[in-house]
């Protein structure tokens, strides 16, 4: 491999077409060439429709196979770090969706493999390779709204079938870990420092799964920030992040999914203005930076390391909120 990735897919997941099998066609070196699912039947179908040269009858098989250079984990959450780790003993550089693993422990066993095996390992925050995303790390980080006092994000969508996994406790499921964790890694952006959990309270489905939550925390300059999450709550639909500082605010509408729609208002005491970053998808951006580490060695944020970090941040929400924090797959 010198100036290609050849990407294989473990499972045939419905986010797999939008975060890597699309964003490969128009890119001039990544190539998505085989897919491994449980059911032979349906790797085979999902091949057929996407245009997938190979089939592999198991992971394993997918992870041996001498012509993928890189494989792209969509697994449910609770096996993330077990074909992580797999993926990284076979050789392999891993996209790994979001959340990184099924909580922090997991996530630093996965990020020691990973230092040590000198492969790229990122993780699936696609919003953070946008340049809307690029654009209100500058903002922040100039210092043009001076002091920071808060900063905030939402990510909450409507999900009322509740047979979904995201529901599902065993397979690490809950709205923190589907929905928060975008949240959570949004706040730390803007915040720019590691946050403590002050409190955080849960809307549930089960007895140990979060349909919502909300959560509190502080940084250790001072300023505060607030998460909501929502998979089924009062809160429907919205979709933002937002940072006050001293001199003014950054307000982001739409970070998650700015193709669709966005807009980034800069308001400060003598001005007000309002930009846009055109249509290309997040996930286009995101396969470009995956791809310029693989070849290139080029830096990039979502790395294993910021994973252990926002899963140490995950973890707190839920041990505020009185909830058991999610587990691997035994």
């Amino acid at each position: 491999m010198t100036d290609h990735v050849r990407i294989g897919v473990l499972g045939a997941a419905t986010i797999a077409p939008t975060a890597v099998i699309r964003p490969a066609r128009s890119s001039t070196v990544a190539e998505v060439v085989a897919v491994a699912a449980r059911s032979p039947e349906r790797a085979r179908a999902f091949a057929d429709k996407h245009g997938i040269a190979r089939v592999h009858g198991s992971y394993e098989e997918l992870l041996a196979d001498p012509a993928v250079d890189a494989v792209y984990n969509p697994l449910p959450n609770s096996l993330h770090g077990r074909w992580t780790l797999a993926a990284l003993e076979a050789g392999k550089h891993v996209l790994c969706e979001k959340p990184f693993t099924a909580n922090a422990s997991e996530a630093a066993e996965v990020a020691k493999a990973a230092g040590a095996s000198g492969l790229v390992v990122m993780e699936a925050f696609h919003y953070r390779y946008h340049p809307l995303a690029l654009r209100v790390a500058e903002v922040v980080q100039s210092g043009v709204l001076g002091p920071l006092r808060h900063v905030e994000a939402t990510v909450a969508f409507p999900l009322p079938v509740f047979s979904d996994i995201r529901y599902d406790y065993s397979l690490a499921g809950g709205a923190m870990m589907d929905a928060g964790c975008y949240a959570v890694h949004m706040i730390r952006l803007m915040g720019g420092e590691e946050p403590e959990v002050r409190s955080a309270k849960a809307l549930l489905r089960g007895p140990s799964i979060d349909r919502a939550m909300r959560a509190s925390v502080r940084f250790p300059s001072g300023h505060t920030g607030s998460v909501t999450a929502s998979l089924w709550s009062s809160t429907v639909l919205k979709l933002s992040m937002k940072a006050i500082g001293e001199n003014g605010t950054v307000n982001v509408f739409n970070p998650l999914g700015p193709q669709a729609y966005h807009r980034l208002t800069l308001k400060l005491r003598d001005r007000r203005t309002s930009e846009s970053f055109g249509r290309r998808a997040t996930y286009a951006y995101q396969l470009d930076a995956f791809t310029d580490a693989v070849l290139h060695g080029k830096p990039f944020p979502t790395t294993a390391d910021d994973a252990v970090r926002n899963m140490t941040v995950i973890d707190s929400i839920y041990r505020a909120a009185g909830l058991p924090l999610r587990r691997p797959a035994q």
